[in-house]
């Protein structure tokens, strides 16, 4: 990190030397990281680090006029055109905005102060008229469009000369190809691609599911996706634009739209089809865009994509003629900040949680830091692999992100900042909350807990997975009445269940005699289950209801299934390597066994036989998919007749599905079908089907 400068207070001839070391040290370590955020699209410090360095060479800069170069970082759009990619010259350049790195209402109090002080008001001039937007934490863009056809999208480089990034952007469903007829002949509209906050979770997840890079935040992700040489790249990426401006366009008197105010200019992007954020908004006066930044700002964390700020505008774009740009940025405009989504701070440690599921994620204890609002003492790694990648290890500066509800993450290391050997974390081999065995099967990423039924850490999840409807189907059962059981230490297995009585249910919290007295009669309804459902209802990993019903059919008795070794469990319909390991695993654990038999000692029955013959059933390796009401069978029913016919019944139609059973009001899944051209049944060819029929 650039160690902080005390150089203000009455700079003197001698300091010179030193100050123009300084400056060209600063401008070096800003034009490093530009390089890496805008070319490499793979940022080392967080925005605010960079911000911070910035506003020094900027101090430094004024306090010292004539040392000031042409290419320092103050005095132009920071960006390159990557290799690989055709260069653009924008006809109208792509500058950038003032940034007001003052969070609070002053910001926007100061921003008003000058631009009156331009204008020549005073204080009886009535309030200058703004449009206040979100300030989008994408990837700027400018589209051309001729003749209302889309001809090249580039993005902003150095704010001359972009790159030439038409193939991707063509792949963005939210921007336009063609316009309607009433656009002007020339027209390039700017804007921001981005990537949703939920898209940019699951492209991560994915991500690491596949062992492959994960990415640092939506914004390099998108830019990532933008700046790719294979289009087929970007169109799997989901990216989305808002648009927010104008660059080249056909002058009023050549026939183009002569626009009084910026607002009007955003409203007919809209009506030629191009999405602008919903929260723009006219806003009069300071008062009006400090109410508009706190608004906005308690909202940010609720909203769908990331936000690093507002922006300010003068409404009148005669008024912005007359204030014109200063060297890099525009007079009539600012960028009001919120508090940084990523901080730097010290990795002091790494301990391991347990999840619901089993799942076990090391999570790096840190030395607090205020990031996104709060602060920040514990962030989450993810897993082993991500920890490898990223090369964390205790005692390393790191930067740590914090967007919206999004848990914190540890999301880089800083270099070269480690002060002597640390060895590499490993993850334990044994829970750190119960004591089971941990596991990582062949393929995946994450290790998890084998204690299941056991384990403390996955006691809640155990207990609703048991009484949902297709498992032991125990009504009355849900989160919250959870939720207090086991935190009051009511229920510590799944055999607990059936020792509650009315004394300690009634006086729980939204119940009261006869909500615990229906829950009861519900739990002694349970007891009296069949096998596949109990299978299920034990929620070992990987077997699903359709597995239960094979596994259940092809042994006949729990007592089999449980002392199967994996070559046996290999003989059920559907089960591979993984299923097998992982239900041989479960039955492997005592305390897993215990919990079986404690379940039976209550009372909890199923009826059992000799294992099936090991025939072919009459629809095994047949899929079908079920729509819509048939006239006397429930979905669920139709679906237990095709399992036990040995049919997979999927939720999707595809190539690969062999009948559709559809009743009234079947939807889309009828229409693909017959897109398709696959046999669509009714309930009387259903039957049909499972009499061997067809």
């Amino acid at each position: 990190m650039t160690e902080s400068l005390d150089l203000f207070s009455a700079p003197a001839p001698a300091a010179s030397a030193l100050v123009a070391t300084k400056i060209e040290n600063l401008r070096a370590q800003l034009n490093r990281w530009a390089h890496e955020y805008y070319v490499q699209d793979a940022p080392s410090v967080p925005d605010a680090e960079y911000d911070r360095v910035f506003q020094q060479l900027q101090a430094l800069e004024g306090a010292y006029p004539g040392l000031v170069t042409p290419d320092s970082p103050t005095q132009r759009v920071i960006g390159a055109v990557m290799d690989g990619l055709a260069s653009v010259r924008h006809s109208v350049p792509m500058l950038s905005i003032q940034t007001e790195t003052d969070t609070e209402a002053s910001g926007a109090e100061a921003f008003d102060a000058r631009v009156r002080r331009e204008l020549g008001l005073d204080a009886s001039a009535p309030p200058v008229e703004y449009v206040a937007e979100p300030k989008f934490d994408g990837l700027a863009m400018s589209l051309r469009y001729e003749h209302g056809r889309l001809t090249q999208a580039a993005t902003r480089g150095d704010g001359e000369v972009g790159e030439d990034v038409t193939h991707n952007i063509r792949t963005i469903r939210q921007i336009p190809l063609t316009l309607p007829a009433d656009v002007p002949p020339v027209l390039e509209v700017r804007g921001e691609v981005y990537m949703r906050r939920a898209d940019f979770g699951a492209l991560n997840e994915r991500q690491r599911e596949r062992g492959e890079k994960t990415f640092v935040n939506p914004r390099n992700a998108a830019a990532g996706a933008v700046r790719q040489l294979d289009s087929g790249i970007t169109a799997k990426r989901p990216l989305s634009f808002f648009a927010y401006g104008l660059g080249e366009i056909t002058p009023a008197e050549q026939g183009g739209p002569d626009f009084g105010t910026h607002y009007a200019l955003l409203q007919q992007l809209k009506t030629w089809g191009f999405p602008v954020a919903p929260q723009v908004q006219i806003a009069l006066g300071a008062s009006e865009l400090i109410a508009f930044h706190r608004r906005l700002g308690a909202e940010r964390d609720a909203l769908p994509y990331d936000i690093d700020g507002v922006v300010y505008k003068v409404n009148s774009l005669a008024l912005q003629r007359q204030m014109g740009f200063k060297t890099r940025e525009p007079r009539w405009a600012v960028a009001h900040k919120y508090p940084a989504q990523e901080m730097l701070t010290r990795c002091e440690g790494i301990d391991v949680q347990v999840g619901r599921t089993g799942k076990l994620t090391p999570v790096a204890r840190l030395a607090p830091v205020f990031v996104g609002g709060v602060t920040v003492t514990n962030a989450t790694l993810h897993n082993l692999f991500e920890i490898r990648k990223k090369g964390v290890r205790v005692g390393d500066q790191v930067i740590v992100r914090r967007a919206g509800d999004v848990i914190p993450e540890v999301v880089g290391v800083v270099a070269g900042q480690r002060p002597a050997y640390v060895p590499n974390f490993r993850m334990p081999r044994q829970c750190p909350v119960c004591g089971s065995a941990v596991v990582r099967e062949a393929g995946e990423m994450n290790h998890r807990c084998s204690g299941g039924l056991f384990c403390p850490a996955q006691r809640k999840q155990a207990l609703l997975h048991y009484a949902q409807r297709r498992a032991l189907d125990i009504e009355g059962l849900g989160e919250k009445l959870v939720d207090q059981l086991v935190d009051g230490e009511l229920v510590r297995s799944l055999a607990d269940l059936y020792r509650l009585d009315l004394p300690t249910l009634a006086p729980l919290e939204r119940m009261a005699e006869k909500s615990a007295q229906n829950l009861l009669d519900a739990l002694q309804k349970s007891k009296r289950t069949t096998l596949p459902r109990f299978l299920f209802g034990l929620g070992v990993r990987h077997v699903g209801e359709a597995t239960a019903k094979d596994l259940a059919r092809h042994f006949g008795s729990l007592d089999a299934i449980m002392d199967a070794g994996a070559e046996q469990l290999l003989q059920v319909n559907d089960v591979g390597p993984v299923v097998a390991d992982s239900i041989h695993t479960f039955f492997a654990q005592p305390h897993n066994r215990e919990v079986v038999a404690a379940l039976r000692a209550h009372g909890v029955t199923w009826e059992e036989g000799a294992p099936a013959e090991h025939t072919a059933l009459p629809l095994a390796g047949k899929t079908v998919v079920l729509t819509g009401t048939l006239p006397t069978l429930s979905r669920d029913a139709a679906k237990d007749l095709l399992e036990a016919a040995g049919a997979k019944v999927a939720g999707s139609v595809s190539k690969k599905t062999h009948y559709v059973v559809a009743g009234a009001e079947a939807g889309s899944k009828l229409a693909r079908a017959e897109e398709l051209g696959i046999p669509v049944l009714d309930e009387d060819g259903l039957r049909a089907l499972l009499r061997g029929a067809l």
